[in-house]
């Protein structure tokens, strides 16, 4: 298995987007007192109506669900993807969540591989169907994905995503060697100046989302949890630029300006994932560092991290439309 900082830190090195140290001890000291103010916790996972409530085999197998369909948000024209369940109205992640909500009450059990590795293109087009005509890009990509974890976990484990988890014995890179070898789709790695990079992006969120729901217990405990980096997709980066620990260098900011779709693998795209992973680990050293001066208890890691920067573009996403984001179509972020 190829290690994510570990192979990150080496493009961060060459890469021509740079790390701002100041600008990542600031966003530390911003962060911090969240945590220190008991603001961010794994907790706050169950706080989406959206996300399961109960803490049980089949919530680990929702979790499956979603994070195998989880990528590929964005939208090309000015019409976002929607979806209204019990009355509230949904984008992005949240509307996937929401969606297959609304699939299973209408009787479609999405948590059962042997029922989502039978779905027909035509039927997981209904299940994520938008209030509107607009579709999520990477239908059949998302069909196929759907198709392969159904089949890999009827045929090697026993029908259940929680027979990998145990398989894991609660180390998370245990588990993340299991979804990386055995479901392709999650594979996420890039060649760079002839370097093999992981980023893992998918396969580490899923990791994430079980620590996060269950709380670090059950099927959600894992001794090795804080060696579990960011998950590098195209939101994150955007407010690490916001914030001033992401420099991009002119030309790569003229692309995005511009709109450019960056290719998956191609040498900005990869430069952009890598230096955010390393740009979050710094930050989380320095919370480290304000964590241990002051005798605080609460946990920090990546994953919180990454967790705070997200929800803060949600919140405030009119205030970062200044700042471009990247725009890749794949299966991986």
């Amino acid at each position: 298995m190829l290690k994510v900082l570990e192979t990150c830190e080496l493009v961060a090195k060459e890469a021509e987007i740079k790390i701002d140290l100041n600008c990542a001890k600031e966003l530390a000291n911003k962060i911090y007192q969240d945590i220190a103010d008991d603001n961010l916790s794994f907790a706050l996972y169950s706080a989406s109506s959206v996300h399961p409530q109960e803490k049980n085999d089949k919530t680990a197998d929702w979790i499956f669900v979603i994070d195998t369909l989880n990528f590929c948000f964005w939208s090309r024209g000015k019409k976002q993807w929607r979806v209204t369940w019990q009355g509230e109205t949904y984008t992005g992640y949240f509307g996937l969540c929401a969606a297959i909500k609304r699939a299973i009450e209408e009787g479609i059990d999405m948590t059962n591989p042997a029922v989502y590795s039978n779905l027909t293109f035509d039927e997981l087009c209904h299940i994520l169907r938008s209030d509107d005509d607009t579709q999520l890009q990477l239908l059949n990509e998302r069909h196929q994905c759907l198709l392969e974890s159904g089949k890999v976990l009827i045929e090697k484990f026993g029908g259940s995503f929680v027979n990998c988890i145990r398989e894991a014995n609660q180390s998370a890179q245990k588990l993340l060697e299991i979804i990386v070898t055995n479901f392709s789709h999650f594979k996420d790695e890039a060649v760079y100046q002839n370097i093999m990079v992981a980023l893992y992006k998918r396969a580490q969120i899923l990791i994430g989302d079980l620590w996060s729901c269950f709380e670090g217990t059950g099927l959600g405990e894992f001794s090795d949890i804080d060696t579990i980096t960011m998950f590098a997709d195209y939101r994150v980066p955007q407010v690490l630029c916001y914030f001033g620990v992401l420099q991009y260098p002119d030309s790569l900011l003229m692309k995005l300006l511009d709109d450019e779709i960056l290719e998956n693998g191609s040498k900005d795209e990869v430069e952009i994932r890598a230096t955010s992973v390393v740009a979050v680990a710094r930050v989380n050293d320095f919370i480290q560092v304000l964590l241990k001066s002051n005798n605080k208890t609460q946990t920090c890691n990546s994953i919180l991290i990454d967790q705070y920067l997200w929800t803060y573009r949600r919140k405030r996403a009119k205030y970062l439309e200044c700042i471009p984001y990247h725009k890749t179509p794949t299966i991986y972020y």
